[in-house]
Formats: C-alpha cells, structure tokens, sequence
C-alpha cells in the first residue's frame, strides 16, 4: 500500500520513528517525483564538479575522484530517508578555507592527513551538537545581527567566487550569463510566474526548474567557442575505488597524527560557523515552505540534521575525504523544489518527494557514463549557476533575519569580513559589534519596526521610534522605510 495517500491535511507524511529520526521510503512514504529526478540527472554535473578541485589539491586522478563523488552521493541520500526535509549538499562557502588551510602542507600523504583531520574533527563536533541537543539552542541563542551576517556573507561568498578574477565568469562568460539569466528569470521572476497560469507549455517548463538550463548550456558553450562539444560514450561510469582507498584514506595512509588534529580546530570551528549558517537558511527555507502548504506539516529538527550532516563528515573523512565537505544545504536547488512546492499538491505531493526524488536522479546520472560525459565540459558553469542562486537566497534570507536597522548595519559589517577576512574574523567582529551596540540585550537585540512583519512588536515605545530609526542610520531624512516579505 502506498501510505503516502493517506495523508490527512496539516498532517505530515507518514514515516517509520526510530529514535529522533523519521525513516521515509520512496513509492512507500512519498510519492516520486518525475521533474526533480529529471532534474537530478543532469544537475550531477554539480556533484561531478567537485572532481577538478580535489584532482587540483591532491593529486588525484580522476577516476578516483569520481569514487569519492559517488560515495558522498550516496550519503546525500540519508538526510530525506532519516527525515531531513531538504536537498543536502557542499559547505561551498567553506571550500576556500579548507583548500588554503590544506595547501599548506606539502603535497602527498601529508597533505591527505590533513584533510582527514579536519573532516573528522568536523563530522564529530556536528554530531556532539545535535546528540547533546545544544545544536538547535545554537540557531536560537545567537543574535539575529550576527545570523544575518553570517548567511549574507555566505551569499556574497559564493557570488565572489563566480566573478573574482581568474574565476568562472572568466572562462563561460557568455554562456554564464545566459544561462544565470534564463534561471533567475523561471525561478524568481514575477512575469514567469504569471505565464505560469496562463499556457500549459510555460508551466510545464517552470516544473522542470533549471534542467532544462542545463540542456541550453550544453549546446550554448561549444557554439560560443566556451566549452569542446560533449564526447558521449555508452556504459556505466568506471570509478578507481581500490586506487582511492589505498592512497587517499586512512585505511592506506593510516590515522594523521595528533598534531594535525590540533593545528586544524581553528579552521574546523571557522567552517562550522559557514555551516551554521546553512543550517539557518535550511530552517527558514522549510519554514518558507511550509508556510505555503498547509496540506502538509513540515518537522525540520536542527539537532536531527546535525546528526546526519555530522555521521556523513566522519564517514567521508574515513573512507572517502572531500575537499567539499558534507553540508546541510543545497540552497539552490533546495530553493528550485520549494519553489515547485509552493505550486500545490498537484505539483508535489510532499517536500520529502521533491528533495528524494532529485537525490536519486544525481546518483542515477553518476552511474551512467552518457550522462556523466555528457555534462563534463560544462561542469564549471553548473556549479557557477548553483554559486550565483545561492547567493541570491543568501543574501534574501540573510536580510530577512534582521530585526532592525542596526541589525542590517552590523550584518553588512559581518558579511564583508566574512568575505574578505574569513568566517573566524567575521564571527569575533560580529560579537564585538553587538556588544558595543547592544550591551546588556547582546542576545535580544531589538525590534524597531523596520519590516512590515515586526509591526505591532516593537520593544521600543512609539515615540522614539523615529528616532531609533534615525539614529541607526545616521541619516536626516524623516522617513521611516519599511519592508514587506
């Protein structure tokens, strides 16, 4: 029996409890979802993407690299079969901390011991977290300023990476463009989505999300002279597990050595602090949803997917390092399914089928060598397409957890740092900021009315409203600009 259409309305899902976990199978607990593991097929290109940034900092040759791409896709799958409501991914904003941390050891096995280290310590502080329950006292104990800060600086992290000289845009400039401009418009645009309810071809597309994007990049590269057209080959993908096992993990190269676990805690805790951040953004994009859809009751636990997030480091670190780390988010296509979501139950039934469903399509592309060699030379546009989308919901969501206005100044402060400095410095000046300008209400903060939804919960009286609105920019004007969302 298929117990997903039992489903009452405001109930959730059906699902089999084992502990602080919800297991859900898919035709069993949700029905699939055929566009988003259309979808996943392609958008593997992203997990494939990965390849040249390990081959770069390792050494490693490609077919083992692909081993450790599969291996970690098929932990992807955990999340949504252990009741994580959401399309899990890289810690892309961390990528650049770790490659330059693990840069500074010499290349070869020292190199590899480092990486091991790092993911390890990684995976087992996460767990701590979520088995404690402190994970979830974490997302509500810090201020909502340094909140912001952290998720907009991850956004403009990700955009960086796109456009910094050197990056990307360089090298698919115009296919970039186009394909970013073609996505935004589907997914964010307000015509597009009018267009939607009018013809059947329109909204048909928009269900197929950025798949058919990534179709468009495949041809659009090779004509503008950005990419070789694709050598499509027949088979199943070939990947060097015995080559990976036996030079790239702890079972050939054996346990790094203590010191290494110690010289890598600063840059663990900085990347925990960019992973915080996707556990945010993986909150309130659930929130966002569920808000949309009343037919369904969505349970997004913050210790739960730390649990989950915390098992696939320490595993990965064991049996597979990754130099992209095993984050809570996929914002971008987290933000594609929502989006579909949001359509109604006609569209999807359930959440968990839109982030299962486009989990299984990634592992399927993987194994099958058409596709993989079918996406190889755009694998650097897909991942700036999924960086550029990030970024957008990053800064969107970063901004919505403001609560006033020198919330959004000290959050602009923080996101900058976070860019430039790293997540370590922007982490310690977002504290020194909130108590120089908060003091005693560090924690609190304040409400000042700036957008629409905090109307009526102010904690400053109404006669100083104004006021506190002028003095938290510095400006002279006598508005008092307000936001909706």
């Amino acid at each position: 029996m298929s117990h997903w259409k039992t489903r009452q309305p405001g109930e959730e899902s059906p699902y089999f409890a084992l502990g602080p976990f919800k297991i859900r199978f898919p035709f069993l607990h949700y029905r699939f979802e055929l566009p988003d593991y259309l979808q996943g097929l392609l958008m593997c290109a992203v997990d494939l993407a990965a390849i040249p940034l390990m081959t770069e900092l390792l050494g490693m040759p490609f077919e083992a690299a692909l081993a450790i791409v599969m291996l970690n896709g098929l932990l992807y799958l955990v999340h949504h079969l252990l009741g994580d409501p959401v399309i899990p991914g890289w810690i892309t904003p961390a990528i650049p901390l770790l490659m330059a941390y693990v840069a500074t050891f010499p290349e070869g096995e020292t190199r590899v011991h480092a990486l091991i280290a790092f993911q390890l310590m990684l995976g087992i502080l996460a767990i701590v977290l979520g088995r404690t329950g402190l994970a979830s006292k974490v997302v509500n104990m810090i201020p909502s300023a340094i909140k912001a800060g952290i998720i907009m600086g991850a956004g403009l992290a990700a955009i960086s990476v796109v456009f910094k000289e050197g990056g990307r845009f360089d090298t698919y400039p115009i296919t970039i463009s186009i394909a970013v401009g073609l996505a935004f418009y589907i997914i964010f645009s307000r015509h597009f989505a009018k267009l939607k309810t009018t013809n059947p071809f329109w909204s048909n597309l928009g269900k197929l999300g950025i798949f058919p994007i990534i179709l468009l990049a495949i041809v659009v590269a090779p004509l503008v002279g950005e990419a070789a057209w694709p050598d499509v080959q027949l088979g199943f993908s070939q990947p060097d597990f015995v080559t990976m096992f036996s030079q790239y993990t702890v079972f050939g190269v054996g346990l790094p050595p203590l010191s290494m676990f110690l010289t890598a805690l600063p840059t663990v805790l900085a990347a925990y602090i960019v992973l915080f951040g996707d556990v945010l953004q993986s909150k309130a994009l659930v929130e966002e949803a569920d808000e949309s859809r009343p037919d369904e009751k969505i349970d997004y636990d913050a210790n739960r997917a730390h649990m989950i997030f915390g098992g696939r480091n320490t595993l990965m670190s064991l049996f597979g390092p990754d130099v992209t780390m095993c984050g809570p988010l996929w914002a971008a296509m987290q933000v594609v399914v929502v989006e579909r979501y949001k359509e109604g139950k006609q569209a999807m039934h359930s959440l968990f089928g839109g982030s299962g469903s486009f989990r299984w399509g990634t592992n399927t592309g993987l194994l099958l060598l058409p596709i993989v060699s079918l996406v190889q030379p755009i694998l650097g546009i897909a991942l700036a397409l999924t960086l550029l989308i990030q970024g957008y919901v990053s800064v969107r969501l970063g901004i919505l957890e403001a609560r006033s206005q020198r919330d959004l100044g000290i959050a602009g402060v923080i996101a900058a740092v976070l860019v430039i400095k790293g997540a370590a410095w922007a982490f310690g000046i977002g504290i020194a900021l909130c108590l120089l300008i908060y003091g005693k209400r560090f924690f609190s903060g304040e409400i000042d009315e700036t957008f629409s939804r905090d109307i009526g919960k102010s904690d400053i009286a109404p006669s100083d409203s104004k006021t506190a609105s002028l003095s938290s920019t510095g400006a002279a004007s006598t508005d008092s600009p307000t936001s909706s969302h």
